[in-house]
């Protein structure tokens, strides 16, 4: 359309460059930025650009190169640079451009909050939120999600009650789904509930990612009831809701309940993906289900055609082996078609250590040693093996680590 319009002005080729960037095509935005006439150029032009480059690591020289050729700048184009900062962590770049800026607004104190917090700086990131003339629902989030990625969650939950306390604030969907993970980490499954309570009062929708924080809070705070009462009243589950809901069951041991989720997703025809499988994997594991687990890892490359990961070869290598099948785990090892990590086979060796198989055990302890002869835990796991057989370890097990290491282990 673009290239048989007969008359072209700055909106539509501002519109193509747009689109370009937001499909990724930023060389093609840049070739048709350069393309343009010089009089048709205007903020939106560059701004369009400098964020198509700004986006990424590689591109970040040219989005820099751009802003400081642009002949004005609006508030969109310094928040942009700073954005840009941020995602290559150049926070003293960002600093000084923040510095520098003659209008700030909510988006120039959530980039600044976020990119400290993001760096583990929670207490500058704290500073500048307290800087701020007047806080958002942005900028609160920001810096709830920089505790809450910190492992500081009482501190998020706190801003959380500071909001609603104030009166002015009110909470969004991205405020809740901060403070539900922050709850999920605590266990304090008190609050989860009046949080609960509040998305009900104020009629926020489950369908979405909220039902998923809901359902993964209550079951990491214990009450696998509560998250079961959840999942039922969604009335459109996606996949995440499922994978949500069974990972769910998993933690809690009901692995019989996961994989009956899991056959009623197949009757309902809801697709599912890579993480519903590492799910339902694990419960059979953990559950001894193992005919069960077999039959999913067939229903995921032969029916979905989706092709296993290292997480879901490793998962039925734990099946197999908590199972006692150590030969079985150890050919479906060596068919593996990628290449097994240490964490396979570390898997394997704790399975050959549990039910006493030395022949399997000792050649992998050998060649798990051989990966990384730098990870004490093979070495722990050997020395153990060699313990429960009454066995002396041999002297070569590792010269760097003295042997009674081993036995106060």
């Amino acid at each position: 359309m673009f290239d048989i319009m007969p008359k072209r002005d700055s909106v539509s080729f501002n519109s193509m460059i747009d689109g370009y960037v937001k499909f990724g095509m930023v060389n093609v935005a840049r070739e048709l930025f350069d393309f343009m006439p010089l009089e048709m150029r205007n903020l939106i032009s560059w701004n369009s650009i400098i964020c198509g480059y700004a986006q990424s690591v590689d591109g970040f020289k040219l989005a820099w190169d751009l802003f400081e050729t642009m002949p004005a700048r609006d508030l969109v184009s310094w928040n942009l640079m700073i954005g840009g900062c941020v995602n290559c962590g150049k926070m003293e770049v960002a600093h000084a451009l923040f510095n520098q800026m003659p209008v700030r607004d909510v988006v120039s104190w959530a980039n600044m909050i976020h990119g400290y917090a993001k760096l583990g700086s929670v207490n500058i990131a704290r500073a500048l939120f307290d800087e701020i003339p007047e806080r958002d629902v942005v900028s609160c989030n920001a810096m709830m999600a920089g505790y809450v990625q910190h492992g500081h969650c009482m501190e998020a939950l706190k801003l959380y009650h500071d909001m609603l306390s104030e009166r002015k604030l009110y909470p969004d969907v991205a405020t809740l789904l901060i403070a539900l993970s922050a709850i999920a980490q605590l266990g304090h499954i008190d609050e989860g509930i009046t949080i609960h309570r509040y998305i009900e009062e104020n009629r926020f929708i489950l369908g979405g990612r909220l039902g998923v924080a809901l359902i993964d809070m209550y079951s990491k705070c214990g009450s696998i009831e509560n998250a079961l009462l959840v999942f039922e009243d969604i009335k459109e589950k996606s996949v995440d809701h499922w994978n949500a809901m069974i990972g769910g069951l998993a933690i809690h041991g009901l692995g019989e309940l996961a994989f009956e989720l899991f056959m009623e997703m197949e009757k309902l025809s809801v697709n599912p993906d890579d993480i519903t499988f590492i799910s339902v994997l694990n419960a059979c594991g953990h559950a001894g289900l193992v005919k069960e687990g077999l039959l999913c890892f067939e229903l995921m490359r032969r029916v979905h055609k989706l092709e296993p990961k290292l997480q879901h070869y490793g998962c039925m290598v734990d099946i197999l082996g908590r199972a006692g099948h150590i030969k079985s785990a150890r050919n479906f090892i060596e068919k593996m078609p990628i290449e097994p990590n240490d964490v396979i086979w570390r898997t394997l060796l704790s399975a050959c250590k549990n039910y006493e198989n030395f022949d399997i055990g000792e050649p992998v302890a050998n060649h798990l040693i051989g990966l990384d002869s730098c990870n004490s835990s093979s070495y722990v796991l050997m020395s153990n093996m060699y313990a429960g057989f009454g066995k002396e370890c041999p002297p070569c097990l590792s010269p760097r680590i003295p042997c009674e290491f081993y036995k106060l282990l």
